[in-house]
């Protein structure tokens, strides 16, 4: 068996050629991926029913376990992702800008692929697909390691994905998974070359990843996700909201955890949002003034900075907007944060105040999505300022480099004066 750093050495010897693959062999690829799943389809579930009844018998959380399901509505939903990523434009080889800095001497910035990617991603097969897809259409190479809980069933889709690929024309060994949990840490000192890491999980194991490699590092840490429901909300839309962002699926980094309602409002909201949130069976925790409007559980301190994954929420009374601003700004983890409110200025002032990727007004955090934004589908969700923020599709996935065009132009005529640049772009 190959060392992680034989195979990354290897993966980074093949990259040049996979990100000069053309576009109409990375979608061909794609098609053929999306049809040989569909064919596999019996293994996959076989496999996948197998991850499922290890997980009961560990006694794994239902959230997880739900994560962890592969069926035919997950086939049907990345198979669909798969084809509506081909229709996608290609994000290699764009103009990005042309400029001529002296007759004959012009400047293009052209998007190209990252190289070699590695993802560490959390339980949920349907991910190592999206993944997979997002990669070969931005023409790069990726090492993937899974969750162990899904370890039959990603194996299974691996082969049937990587196998595909190959059969297409992409080059061998674009692809890579990584299925030993020492193999995590092989993978952090292979900084010659991987180009890029992406992990999801927990805030100790993201905050443990970027602490020990050279490698960069994109991602987020938690999904601490906020609703604040502003003194001039429609009642009715902010609980419609409210269930939507913590009930559609708890378990996913873009579901809300906390409740911020303006004390104007409370009492108007609260009883008809707990008794909709009680038939959801979700668990409220709230502050003392809360408490004292609805029958619910106390919330703590830690609570508010806490992602559940859970029918779990906490809710708090705020007197101000900017109270609800500075609260998100300091629990928050600069994920997604909404706004419900009928009052356009106090939309704009929440939505240029909150320092997340992603700031919504009147819809459902769950919204923080690569494929709910036309991405085709999402490799994570990046918090930080650098390269990629938000969902990261394709455009996330691809850098630039610069290319400068002359005829026997030195730096010395500049230089001396002989000659002047004039900067037009064109």
């Amino acid at each position: 068996m190959k060392t992680m750093r034989e195979v990354a050495a290897g993966m980074k010897a093949v990259s040049a050629r996979m990100a000069n693959q053309s576009l109409e062999k990375r979608n061909q690829a794609l098609a053929a991926i999306a049809d040989a799943l569909e064919a596999n389809q019996a293994a996959i579930y076989e496999a996948n029913a197998a991850d499922l009844k290890k997980a009961m018998e560990d006694n794994l959380p239902d959230p997880v376990i739900k994560r962890l399901r592969f069926d035919e509505h997950k086939l049907a939903d990345v198979t669909k992702g798969l084809r509506d990523l081909i229709k996608l434009p290609d994000p290699l080889y764009r103009e990005m800008m042309v400029r001529e800095l002296d007759e004959g001497l012009v400047l293009h910035r052209v998007s190209c692929a990252i190289g070699v990617i590695g993802v560490i991603f959390e339980s949920r097969p349907d991910a190592l697909v999206q993944i997979s897809a997002l990669c070969i259409k931005s023409g790069n190479c990726a090492i993937l390691k899974g969750g162990s809980e899904a370890m039959e069933t990603n194996r299974t889709l691996f082969r049937t994905i990587a196998t595909a690929a190959e059969a297409a024309g992409l080059p061998e060994g674009c692809l890579y998974q990584a299925e030993e949990r020492s193999q995590i840490n092989e993978l952090l000192e292979c900084h010659e070359y991987v180009d890029l890491l992406i992990p999801r999980g927990s805030n100790g194991f993201v905050q443990y990843i970027m602490n020990h490699t050279k490698i960069p590092v994109m991602g987020h840490a938690d999904g601490i996700c906020h609703v604040y429901v502003d003194q001039d909300a429609d009642v009715e839309k902010a609980i419609r909201i409210v269930v939507d962002a913590k009930t559609q699926y708890v378990s996913v980094c873009n579901a809300t955890e906390t409740l911020l309602v303006h004390r104007g409002i409370a009492a108007a909201l609260l009883p008809k949002l707990h008794a909709a949130l009680r038939e959801k069976r979700v668990e409220v925790r709230g502050t003392d003034d809360v408490r004292a409007l609805i029958d619910c559980a106390e919330a703590t301190e830690e609570d508010f900075a806490t992602e559940y994954l859970d029918y779990i929420i906490s809710v708090k009374l705020v007197d101000t907007l900017q109270e609800a601003v500075d609260h998100i700004n300091h629990y928050g983890s600069h994920h997604t944060d909404a706004i419900v409110t009928e009052n356009a200025e106090s939309a704009e002032e929440f939505m240029q105040y909150v320092d997340s990727a992603g700031v919504y007004w009147n819809c459902s955090t769950r919204f923080a999505d690569g494929y709910r934004y036309g991405f085709g589908a999402e490799v994570g969700v990046g918090t930080g300022k650098l390269h990629a923020r938000g969902p990261v599709g394709l455009e996330g996935l691809v850098t630039y480099k610069y290319k400068l065009y002359g005829n026997g132009h030195i730096v010395d005529d500049y230089a001396t004066g002989r000659k002047q640049f004039h900067f037009v772009d064109q």
